[in-house]
């Protein structure tokens, strides 16, 4: 990352962890600062985007397989990074971004089974190889999270609990790899605590 001015924070978790909660108090607060910051959604962010992320999440596509599902995954990152993240970053935006590269690894690698090599080669084309500087990883009871989602399921929210366990795993593996970027944050405790934690490493980076 050190040729961009910016900051680039992530938030990841399994359904119903807090991660899009976070990500929107951590904007309120560097806000407060008078920073420069933006916060962003994956899959979505831009149009193309957002049109991927229509037929990703609709359950009325539930043929679709794991190489496509991934691929499509891939497909509204590449279009956000040309339009948003590099752009961003460039002009020394602190950005911060409800899911990442980290997700695909999680979902569609460790839950579906994707090679992990295949999804990092892909990873790197869709990404241009940019990193976050810090990522939070909002954990959280696998059948806590699924029941904070109510009865409205998407495509995803809609697999088994054996696949949502494997997912969590995989944000484990991942956390235990990149100790140094990647922060675990207890999904059970209060909203108001994560988010003083949360502040607290962020200053640190910034």
């Amino acid at each position: 990352m050190g040729f961009y001015k910016g900051k680039f924070i992530t938030f990841e978790g399994s359904e119903g962890c807090g991660k899009s909660t976070q990500s929107k108090f951590l904007l309120e607060y560097l806000m407060t600062r008078a920073l420069k910051v933006k916060l962003i959604r994956e899959p979505g962010g831009v149009v193309i985007s957002e049109k991927i992320r229509e037929i990703l999440l609709d359950k009325k596509n539930a043929a679709m397989n794991k190489e496509c599902e991934t691929l499509l995954y891939m497909a509204a990152r590449a279009q956000l990074v040309e339009e948003v993240v590099i752009p961003e970053l460039k002009q020394g935006t602190i950005l911060l971004c409800d899911r990442f590269l980290d997700s695909t690894v999680a979902y569609q690698g460790y839950g579906c089974g994707v090679p992990a090599d295949t999804i990092m080669s892909i990873g790197l084309f869709a990404t241009r190889g940019i990193k976050p500087d810090l990522t939070f990883f909002l954990d959280l009871p696998t059948e806590e999270g699924l029941l904070r989602r109510g009865t409205e399921r998407d495509r995803i929210e809609l697999r088994s609990l054996e696949y949502h366990e494997k997912v969590r795993a995989g944000y484990h593996a991942i956390a235990a790899k990149e100790p140094g970027r990647v922060i675990i944050v207890d999904g059970r405790a209060s909203k108001e605590s994560n988010a003083a934690f949360i502040r607290a490493a962020v200053e640190k980076l910034l």
